[in-house]
């Protein structure tokens, strides 16, 4: 039975730096697991990997739709499957990298066969959003879908509509067509590996990250983007709206700067309760001092005598 080795995290934790040390060692090329990094021309506020990073390893599921363009998990989850399948062909480990839980755990544990989706329906529950606010939206889903609106942030606009556009095309809470899903594990042995780091260190990342966005361009990249007309789930990746209210004179570039720093440690944390929640995953305590080419070895001999000992 073939292997998947999973890698995941929050943002700026150094799932990438060791994703690069970790593959070469088991034969692997990566499938990002990226809600943001699908998206062509959005690179530098999704910390996508570089050309160069690109070069050392294979990636797949990287720059696959123009963010004007509307992407379901369910349409990841189908092409990451061709990957995985494409690198298994090659004789080769497939090694998904990324901290998008929604898709993590679609393609994993597998997606309910739920409705297209309605591009009317769901501008309409957009606008709606806009007008009365989120809290509305969730409110009205607890009220039809309780079960859901527990395991959904009431700030997770996406997920929220989501979840009415298929209570009201089909009549059906997704909660109950949830459970009707084909998990990966009956198909492949899977180990999977989540990366965290001391609080303090984490967020002293994130810092680090969004000045070097900065330093790299973001600022053009989201007037680029401001250009063109994308998706409102395209307008959720990290530095959108903060930069977009900076080039709308709401804010200046300094609070635009911290704004986006607040709003990712605060997405990091949400990231790690997600993850916290599946007891499946081997988590890894990294620090300032982890020789990250010592772990990648480890992991390397841990994952060569799973595959061993699950043949």
């Amino acid at each position: 039975m073939a292997l998947l080795v999973f890698l995941v995290g929050p943002t700026a934790v150094g799932k990438t730096a060791l994703s690069l040390k970790l593959a070469p060692r088991i034969n692997a090329e990566i499938v990002s697991c990226d809600s943001m990094q699908i998206y062509q021309g959005i690179d530098i506020a999704t910390s996508k990997p570089s050309i160069a990073e690109r070069k050392i390893v294979p990636h797949y599921m990287l720059d696959v739709v123009s963010p004007g363009m509307y992407y379901s998990v369910s349409d990841y989850r189908k092409e990451a499957l061709k990957a995985i399948r494409e690198i298994l062909n090659k004789r080769k480990t497939p090694l998904i990298v990324g901290g998008s839980g929604l898709y993590f755990k679609a393609l994993l544990d597998g997606i309910f066969d739920g409705p297209s989706q309605n591009q009317a329906l769901r501008e309409n529950l957009y606008e709606e959003a806009k007008l009365k606010g989120v809290d509305f939206l969730y409110k009205r889903l607890e009220s039809v879908d309780p079960e859901i609106a527990h395991k959904i942030h009431p700030h997770d606009l996406r997920r929220i509509i989501r979840a009415l556009e298929v209570y009201y095309l089909m009549g059906i809470p997704i909660s109950v067509l949830q459970k009707r899903t084909e998990s990966l594990t009956g198909e492949y042995k899977t180990i999977i590996y989540g990366l965290t780091r001391p609080r303090g260190e984490l967020y002293e990342c994130i810092n680090e990250r969004v000045d070097l966005m900065f330093d790299q361009g973001i600022l053009e990249e989201v007037k680029r983007l401001r250009l063109t007309k994308i998706t409102p789930i395209a307008q959720q990746c990290l530095g959108y709206k903060e930069i977009s209210a900076y080039w709308e004179g709401k804010i200046t570039l300094e609070e635009a700067r911290e704004l986006l720093k607040r709003n990712t440690r605060r997405f990091a944390r949400r990231q790690l309760i997600w993850f916290r929640r599946d007891k499946r995953i081997i988590w890894i305590n990294l620090d300032k001092n982890t020789d990250l080419s010592g772990l990648a070895e480890k992991l390397a001999d841990q994952i060569k005598e799973f595959s061993n000992s699950a043949i």
